[in-house]
């Protein structure tokens, strides 16, 4: 499914009919299926469905991030600012990693060296970014441990100076997590991209760390693509939502616009199954079966055999429709449905 095309400026992200498929012991399994979306320069994006339904699988094929094999392409483009990252070599993307492009994760002990002090490892990931640019104007490595003290400050970190020498376990998970955004905004980057940034903590660190992005987006120009399974977190940082389910794109709209009037029946039962303070417990629904086998996956609308609107036709691949400005849907019932969430 492919987004409208947004007046204004070109898009800083556009990926356009983008597959990727994956060699395993049992087959071919077809992780991506002809997705595409574009980002604005300045804009925030959330990514959302169920866990396998290709969310963090396009975030690190952004970054060049999945080996190949078994990983493996099978057509589309994705460009960055008018350049297709799945045509560059491995030396440019360094140079992008970083530097135009960052990344951020869900667990930050999993990216944080025990062995090594914060400072050490911020220090050299600022150093490493350096590389890619001219050697007049690389920093030394004392303006580097400035410039760390510098971007731990910005996230917001207690008693930054201090902080250089402590090692990982002894930072809580939240100020783990600001540590890895300092890294990911050091090189200072264009885009930023949140994989699950808040799944290990808590619901008040939750809140601090979603703050923080949004503060960082204003206060620095970045575009911002937040990949999540929580609604929650798209409601408070995100312009405009993809939801994603078994490795295609169902509908594209303004945050807005998808909570009031969600259009695709696969949205509209997410939002059915999130706890509302005025809602009953009672009343909340979950969405019936599990996602398809993507290594042999259904004919016509991967979301039939779990949908209560699925008639014959939906064993054909559903039509993109446009519901409304901004807002689209892979589906064939697309206007009962937008219709029925009105």
């Amino acid at each position: 499914m492919s987004v409208a095309a947004m007046t204004g400026p070109a898009p800083l992200l556009s990926v356009q009919d983008f597959r990727l498929e994956f060699d395993t012991f049992d087959g071919v399994y077809k992780a991506i299926d002809g997705i595409g979306f574009d980002l604005a320069p300045g804009e925030s994006l959330g990514i959302v469905g169920e866990t396998g339904c290709g969310k963090s699988v396009t975030a690190k094929s952004v970054m060049g991030l999945l080996p190949s094999p078994p990983a493996r392409v099978r057509g589309g483009r994705i460009l960055f600012d008018g350049e297709d990252l799945l045509r560059v070599g491995e030396r440019r993307m360094r140079a992008i990693r970083g530097n135009e492009i960052a990344m951020i994760f869900q667990d930050p002990m999993t990216y944080l060296n025990p062995v090594f002090s914060i400072g050490t490892q911020l220090v050299d990931v600022i150093l490493a970014h350096q590389r890619a640019r001219p050697r007049a104007e690389r920093m030394t490595r004392e303006r580097a441990r400035d410039h760390a003290v510098e971007m731990l400050r910005r996230v917001h970190l207690p008693n930054p100076e201090r902080q250089l020498d402590s090692y990982p376990y002894q930072l809580s998970g939240g100020m783990r997590q600001r540590v890895l955004i300092a890294m990911a905004l050091s090189g200072r980057p264009r885009l930023l991209i949140a994989d699950e940034p808040t799944t290990a903590l808590d619901v008040t660190i939750q809140a601090q760390i979603l703050d923080l992005i949004g503060e960082l987006r204003r206060d620095l120009g970045l575009s911002v693509v937040m990949i999540t399974h929580d609604l929650g977190v798209v409601a408070s940082v995100c312009d405009r939502v993809v939801v994603m389910y078994a490795g295609q794109i169902v509908e594209d709209a303004p945050v807005a616009r998808l909570f009031d009037h969600p259009a695709h029946p696969y949205t509209r039962g997410l939002l059915a199954a999130v706890p509302h303070p005025g809602r009953p417990a009672a009343s909340l629904s979950s969405i019936p079966g599990s996602l398809p086998n993507l290594l042999d996956p259904p004919a016509g609308c991967r979301f039939h055999g779990r949908c209560p609107l699925a008639g014959d036709d939906c064993l054909r691949p559903p039509p993109t429709t446009a519901v409304a400005d901004g807002h689209r849907v892979a589906c064939w019932r697309a206007m009962e449905a937008a219709d029925a969430g009105a």
